[in-house]
């Protein structure tokens, strides 16, 4: 149950429902900043979104694939300094232009791939084949494309948090289909109570996690994926094979942003079985969830993310 003086939003963005959690004096008041900081998670849809062929996404993607260069803006430009630098972090795992495997990897498929279309599509995907520097990227490989399903979503929530900081919120939460940023505490200071999914399918959540600024993110494969021939296969594809990865069913993370948890639980599922390792070296608050239902992660050790 909210507390007195809290008003939800809910609404549909970036594929996911969503909502926006408030606290203000008066309904009108919390409408008003709630309707600001939807408009922002539109709008970074309307950009970013690989559906729309009028986003700036789009326009990128039309000089991919012929090759070419194009410059962007700084918004842009600052997502792609993420994305680039998440690359090198992930030793190249985490990379953008895997969205071309879409080819292959899509709700429409009936049959395992073949090895060779697999490794056809392969030479399309790769940042070492994209040079960037900053604001112009440029294509020496026609036939590419870039997907920031991986950043955008994260990106729309810390802004609309921002958002409603700007506008006289101080507490409250954003929540974009799981991934959430945090405007601030509880009035009284207490901490937001965050319900962990169970990727198993139960309707209890696994963990309760306590979280006062911030953000949290979840990663895994329990939502997104695709049964084939008896053989379930995760959305995240390994970029230097061209198969969905083996990893972890899911993976939360708390961060001082909600991108910045992203990119982590992300590469962490990415890592597959070496995942809790490269998270435990990452120094990050985490949760992990492993194939036999155990949970693991430093979050077991104090569930209390308070002062993110």
């Amino acid at each position: 149950m909210l507390p007195d003086g809290t008003f939800q939003f809910a609404f549909f963005a970036m594929g996911s429902p969503c909502s926006l959690c408030l606290y203000a004096k008066a309904q009108d008041m919390a409408k008003e900043i709630a309707d600001a900081a939807i408009e922002e998670v539109r709008r970074i849809e309307r950009k970013y979104s690989r559906y729309l062929g009028d986003s700036l996404l789009s326009g990128i993607n039309r000089v991919a694939r012929t090759g070419g260069d194009i410059a962007v803006d700084p918004e842009t430009a600052i997502l792609f300094d993420i994305a680039f630098r998440a690359h090198e972090r992930s030793d190249g795992l985490f990379d953008i232009s895997s969205g071309r495997m879409r080819q292959i990897w899509n709700d429409a498929i009936e049959a395992i791939p073949d090895d060779a279309d697999i490794v056809a599509l392969l030479g399309l995907v790769g940042l070492g084949k994209i040079s960037w520097q900053p604001p112009q990227l440029s294509f020496a490989v026609a036939g590419m494309e870039l997907d920031l399903g991986g950043i955008a979503k994260e990106y729309a929530a810390d802004r609309a948090a921002e958002i409603c900081r700007a506008k006289g919120s101080q507490h409250g939460f954003v929540n974009l289909g799981g991934d959430i940023a945090v405007i601030g505490a509880h009035p009284d200071g207490a901490p937001w109570r965050i319900g962990i999914r169970d990727p198993f399918g139960s309707d209890g959540a696994i963990a309760t996690l306590f979280i006062d600024g911030g953000g949290i993110a979840t990663s895994g494969d329990y939502e997104r994926y695709w049964s084939v021939e008896g053989r379930r296969f995760g959305h995240l594809i390994d970029p230097r094979t061209g198969w969905p990865v083996q990893g972890l069913p899911s993976v939360t993370v708390a961060a001082d942003t909600c991108l910045a948890a992203g990119m982590v639980s992300t590469i962490a599922v990415l890592k597959g079985q070496a995942g809790p390792k490269w998270l435990r070296e990452s120094g990050a608050a985490h949760l992990y969830v492993e194939t036999t239902g155990a949970l693991g992660g430093s979050i077991l050790l104090d569930q209390s993310l308070t002062g993110l």
